[in-house]
This record gives structure tokens, C-alpha cells and sequence, in this order.
């Protein structure tokens, strides 16, 4: 059977840390913005860790081992 390929989407969206979590950008950050107060605006353009609920479809995605 062949290996399994990375999908492509999700290896330039995602990134896996060296405990194993998953590291995302915010969602809606890139437009609209004048509505938004730059308190948020701020924390936004922070990446975020991935809920522990969402992380394993990215994993597979990604081909990392999940625990």
C-alpha cells in the first residue's frame, strides 16, 4: 500500500509544536477590521492552539502520530 501524502491545504495552515499540539492563526482576521477594537485585533494576530476536539482531523491530515 503507498504512503500516505500530507494534504497540501493543511500543511500551510497548521503547524504541529513539540508537545504535540496543534498551532493555527485566528479566524476572522484578514478583513472587515474597522469594526473590530485593536485590543482584538491584537490577539488575533497571535497564532492560537487548536481545540483538543479539532486537533486529531488535523493531525491525520498532516500524517503526525496522535497519541
Amino acid at each position: 500500500m503507498p504512503k500516505m501524502k500530507t494534504h497540501s491545504g493543511a500543511k500551510k495552515r497548521f503547524k504541529i509544536t513539540a508537545n504535540g499540539k496543534v498551532k493555527a492563526r485566528h479566524p476572522f482576521s484578514s478583513h472587515i477590521l474597522e469594526k473590530k477594537s485593536p485590543k482584538k485585533k491584537m490577539a488575533m494576530s497571535r497564532p492560537m492552539i487548536l481545540n483538543e476536539h479539532d486537533a486529531p482531523r488535523v493531525k491525520k491530515l498532516l500524517g503526525a502520530k496522535t497519541k
